[in-house]
């Protein structure tokens, strides 16, 4: 894929959906479905918010094909791709690309805490084996892990390397990517309370997981930066930003998921050792999506 090429815009870290401790791919096609229909523009399938940690192999790959199929072609698949054994990251990476997937995710390292010069080998590595493009992904909160900007200015380099989600957090290493390699490669939010001021430093879209749940408010923010209108954007940060929050009051997808069941969406089931949101979450869950006019 050429280096200009984008990956752009709101794009959904979607829920993996379980039915009696199965993946529920009739339920994935319609939540696929409705997303695309509300106006985002890709899914992210199995990434963190998929509830990668407790897929096998086998349901991980099945997955991504699922949401593929689903998607037809509309928008985007971007496939969660990652893991701490490059091999391993390898491995699901030519998996992904035989499922169909348009790109990759691939998230730094987790446990093994590698160096700069472990982590530029790390995704070199994988960028030889695929000609897929691949989304850098750095989220140090998790990973014990955190992929400094200057390696980032050197995979920048790399051909099919053509995006970064920062969900640092952090907007001052947010502007210093756009900064550094803006014009390079696409510099998506990896935090939804942080995509609307991203976007006002030159970030190019959001991987978002209040997308699952207000999918065509979270689409209108992207819609309207582009489009000029930065006062309708920022009221949707604001409509948005207390639901962003509450969606990671408790371990996540599992608010998600729960806010996805008040909706009539999906089961609140998640694996194990993740637990559904506790009864006092749905509840504030279902005042604050009231209040928000999205039941």
């Amino acid at each position: 894929m050429a280096k200009h090429a984008r990956i752009e815009g709101c794009l959904t870290a979607i829920v993996t959906p379980f039915r009696d401790g199965r993946v529920d791919f009739d339920t994935l096609a319609k939540l696929v479905d409705w997303q695309i229909d509300s106006g985002v523009d890709g899914i992210v399938a199995v990434g963190t918010t998929g509830e990668s940690a407790t897929l096998d192999v086998e349901e991980h790959v099945a997955v991504i094909a699922a949401a593929v199929k689903a998607a037809r072609g509309r928008v985007p698949v971007v496939a969660g791709a990652g893991g701490n054994a490059t091999s391993e990251a390898i491995a699901l990476t030519k998996a992904s690309e035989d499922a169909g997937a348009d790109a990759l995710l691939h998230v730094t390292p987790y446990y093994n805490r590698p160096n700069q010069e472990g982590l530029f080998r790390h995704f070199e590595a994988i960028s030889k084996v695929s000609k897929l493009p691949i989304i850098l992904y750095n989220v140090p909160s998790r990973t014990a892990c955190d992929l400094l900007t200057d390696t980032v200015v050197r995979l920048a380099e790399l051909d099919n390397v053509i995006g970064i989600k920062d969900a640092t957090g952090n907007l001052v290493r947010g502007s210093e990517l756009v900064a550094k390699v803006g014009d390079k490669i696409t510099i998506l939010s990896g935090d939804d309370g942080t995509s609307f001021p991203l976007y006002a430093c030159g970030a190019r879209g959001v991987i978002s997981v209040v997308s699952n749940v207000a999918p065509k408010q979270m689409s209108d923010m992207w819609d309207a930066v582009k489009a000029g209108d930065w006062d309708r954007a920022k009221q949707r940060h604001f409509e948005l930003r207390v639901l962003s929050q509450m969606l990671f009051n408790e371990p996540s997808p599992s608010p998600t998921k729960a806010a996805l069941s008040l909706l009539g969406r999906c089961s609140t089931d998640v694996r194990l050792p993740l637990v559904p949101a506790s009864s006092g979450l749905v509840e504030q869950l279902r005042n604050e999506m009231r209040s928000a006019s999205l039941l």
